[in-house]
C-alpha cells in the first residue's frame, strides 16, 4: 500500500517561498515518476513538474520555469518542490503523485491529500 505523506504548505506572501516535500512509502516496486499538480480555485487539475527516478525533469508551464524547481532523493524516497518568487495564481492545492508508469502527475495511480498555498 503505497502513502505519500506531504508537507510544507502554508500562508506565504507575493514574491515569497515555500518548499513542499512528499515522502513516500509502501512501494512494492519503484515509483518511477514523481511530481506536482495543482487545483486552483475553479479550476481543473494542473500539472506542474515531474521527475523520473534517474532525474530527468519535465516541467509542464512556462510560468513556473524558472521559478519552481523539482527534486528528488531516492535515498529518502522524499520529492521535493521549491517555490520561489511566488505569486497570487499560484494559489491552490498542491498534490504529490507517484506513479511507476510513464504518465503526468495528474494521472498517476498514487496521490496525497494534497497541502494548501494561499497569500498572505
Amino acid at each position: 500500500h503505497v502513502q505519500l505523506v506531504e508537507s510544507g504548505g502554508g500562508s506565504v506572501k507575493v514574491g515569497g517561498s515555500l518548499r513542499l516535500s512528499c515522502v513516500a512509502s509502501g512501494a512494492a516496486y519503484p515509483l518511477n515518476y514523481m511530481g506536482w499538480f495543482l487545483q486552483a480555485p475553479g479550476k481543473g487539475r494542473e500539472d506542474v513538474a515531474r521527475i523520473s527516478l534517474t532525474g530527468v525533469i519535465a516541467y509542464y508551464t512556462d510560468s513556473l520555469k524558472g521559478r519552481f524547481t523539482i527534486s528528488r532523493d531516492n535515498a529518502k524516497s522524499t520529492l521535493y518542490l521549491q517555490m520561489n518568487s511566488l505569486k497570487p495564481e499560484d494559489t491552490g492545492i498542491y498534490y504529490c503523485a507517484a506513479d511507476a508508469r510513464n504518465v503526468a502527475p495528474s494521472a498517476s495511480h498514487y496521490w496525497d491529500q494534497g497541502t494548501q498555498v494561499t497569500f498572505s
